[in-house]
């Protein structure tokens, strides 16, 4: 895996950038039992959502429906989009016909009216992109008054850690090379520092309530003994989990 980065002058398309069309599936495979997904991103947030018996709850960037699916069995009534034509289709087969899935960009106007949900989740989307003022207004905007709202980016440090030259004090464009289930891919990921992180939060209407640093969970040293034996917490540096409160 390698980290370069990338230039913001140059006028990289953002329909090519960060195309889940093209590997969807194969995202979607790895992520079912990999580390990262299976056994630390997705139930950190699970267990940071809480209790959502009988609540609405919308999974923004919903990818192909895990969490939506989770979050579902714990009671809540869930609606989900993606900008990925082929992750709501993933999504859709995942979840049948109770959940309602479309296809929205989070940089956009939303589909749903003010106020339609209790909680909202945005797990691994707003790392994606340059600006937080209209996405964030969104997300403020589609939830009730005193609802939540669970984001989850990025650590920023991981950006200083990559790039030790780089300023962590400045909003900066990077990309990073994966593999998905032998597919090769690059995401293309927008740094900002953790203070203007809180301050966006702050500036659309939320107050922060949790920062969490979350541990895998106890299975993951059982099942992925060599890559947990550095880290005798179970915790390690990746994401960085938010639980705001809309005001």
């Amino acid at each position: 895996m390698g980290t370069v980065l990338a230039d913001p002058g140059r006028s990289a398309d953002v329909a090519v950038e960060n195309d889940y069309d093209r590997f969807a599936e194969a995202y979607t495979v790895e992520n079912e039992t990999s580390l990262i997904n299976a056994y630390y991103a997705r139930p950190a947030i699970v267990n940071l959502v809480g209790d959502v018996g009988g609540l609405r709850v919308l999974d923004a960037g919903c990818g192909a429906g895990a969490v939506a699916e989770a979050l579902r069995d714990k009671g809540a009534v869930v609606a989900g989009f993606d900008r990925s034509a082929k992750m709501v289709e993933l999504a859709g087969k995942r979840l049948g016909d109770d959940v309602d899935l479309r296809v929205a960009d989070i940089g956009q106007p939303l589909p749903y009216p003010g106020r339609a949900f209790d909680v909202v989740v945005a797990a691994l989307v707003l790392h994606y992109l340059e600006d937080w003022t209209a996405p964030l207004a969104e997300l403020r905007r589609v939830l009730k008054p005193g609802g939540r709202l669970v984001v989850v980016v990025n650590h920023p440090i991981m950006f200083k850690i990559l790039h030790p030259q780089a300023d962590y004090f400045a909003t900066s464009k990077w990309s990073d090379e994966y593999t998905f289930d032998g597919q090769e891919a690059v995401l293309t990921y927008w740094h900002r520092p953790l203070h203007a992180m809180t301050d966006a939060f702050t500036a659309a209407g939320f107050r922060t309530t949790v920062i969490s640093e979350p541990p895998a969970v106890p299975e993951a040293r059982e099942l992925f003994p060599e890559e947990m034996s550095p880290f005798p917490s179970g915790a390690f540096l990746s994401f960085l989990f938010f639980a705001l409160e809309a005001v």
